[in-house]
């Protein structure tokens, strides 16, 4: 590393304890802790600097205390939290190769780190960052996790089909704003629901969706569905869950389909509510509703990476980061996902990347 990094205090980012209900800064602690060096990697190490840190809504699970089958695993208190993350390389171990990826000091990479801001990890640990598909940052937003979700949920779970109607909750958010698009491209009318007029805005005026909807400021949702969906819903692309899944499952119809992406509205709940049921309509409506994790359909991740980056590339694609600088300001990043702040993906800018 260079001199300057030498001199540069290493820190972390732990959870400090468990919280309850939406987490404040308490929850969080920051350390400081010994800068690692390029003479301590292992075989088949590198020593990474963070570029950009993702948060997102889903890693609130984490947190709480007890295992979590799903995940296999939960944040340890006094323990770095992980998320998705953009970094560069800064000094590699005797054997740097992965598969087929030899990597080299300056290199662009991702995958999920600690929140630290340089670490030594495993080769097989990180994957490199292809700048010519879209800017780096895009690795954890768009051609990340949250674009994945939105393309195999729209494509795959919920089996899109040109003409029909779609409704896409949290549809400014990182995942929504991606999965409306998509269904835009396949040629769908798209009704978004989102929390404030910029928003709205953002869903009309940006991203061309057929019709907005605040729920902050809609007294009867389920009218307010029925009213931008006169025909009724063919698909619907739930991000939120709570209160706004049962207006729009109301008015779905005979073989509607439902992709269950995530639930916002319940994350941060000591007792989630009792809503509908929704067996019987399932049946009725011949409907189905499928949950799903973006890494059941990891095999076809790469080519999923490139049409979104055709896409992207072509003008027919539209994402928006909202970047935070600092990396001491990646806890209030993650709180603000929890106050509807964010339109586009919520990322934290760590640091520049180094000319090599």
């Amino acid at each position: 590393m260079s001199e300057s990094n030498k001199k540069e205090q290493n820190q972390e980012i732990v959870l400090a304890e468990h919280p309850s209900g939406i987490p404040t800064k308490d929850t969080f602690r920051i350390n400081n802790i010994d800068m690692p060096t390029a003479d301590t990697l292992r075989d088949n190490e590198v020593l990474i600097k963070s570029l950009y840190v993702s948060v997102d809504p889903g890693m609130r699970g984490f947190m709480d205390k007890g295992k979590d089958d799903a995940a296999g695993n939960k944040y340890e208190l006094n323990q770095p939290i992980t998320s998705r993350s953009v970094a560069q390389i800064m000094a590699t171990g005797s054997d740097s190769s992965n598969g087929n990826n030899s990597f080299k000091k300056g290199d662009i990479v991702h995958g999920r780190f600690t929140w630290q801001k340089y670490q030594a990890v495993d080769v097989e640990d990180i994957e490199k960052v292809d700048p010519d598909l879209a800017p780096i940052s895009t690795a954890v937003s768009m051609l990340g996790v949250p674009g994945l979700a939105a393309y195999f949920g729209m494509l795959k779970i919920a089996n899109l089909q040109e003409g029909e109607t779609v409704v896409v909750s949290g549809a400014a958010g990182s995942v929504g704003s991606m999965a409306a698009q998509f269904a835009k491209i396949k040629g769908c009318k798209v009704v978004g629901i989102a929390g404030s007029s910029e928003k709205i805005d953002y869903l009309e005026n940006e991203l061309g969706l057929d019709k907005g909807i605040n729920y902050k400021q809609t007294d009867d949702m389920q009218a307010a569905i029925q009213e931008a969906c006169p025909d009724g819903v063919d698909v619907f692309f739930d991000n939120v869950g709570g209160e706004l899944f049962d207006a729009v499952f109301a008015n779905i119809n005979r073989h509607g389909r439902i992709a269950i992406c995530g639930q916002i509205a319940e994350y941060n709940a000591d007792n989630p509510p009792k809503g509908p049921r929704p067996m019987h309509t399932l049946i009725k409506k011949s409907a189905r509703m499928e949950g799903f994790v973006v890494f059941d359909f990891s095999d076809e991740f790469e080519d999923a990476k490139k049409q979104i980056a055709k896409w992207y590339n072509d003008d027919e694609l539209i994402y928006r980061e909202n970047l935070i600088e600092g990396f001491e300001n990646i806890p209030s990043a993650f709180i603000g996902l929890f106050e509807g702040e964010n339109i586009g993906k919520q990322m934290v800018k760590v640091s520049e990347v180094n000319e090599t």
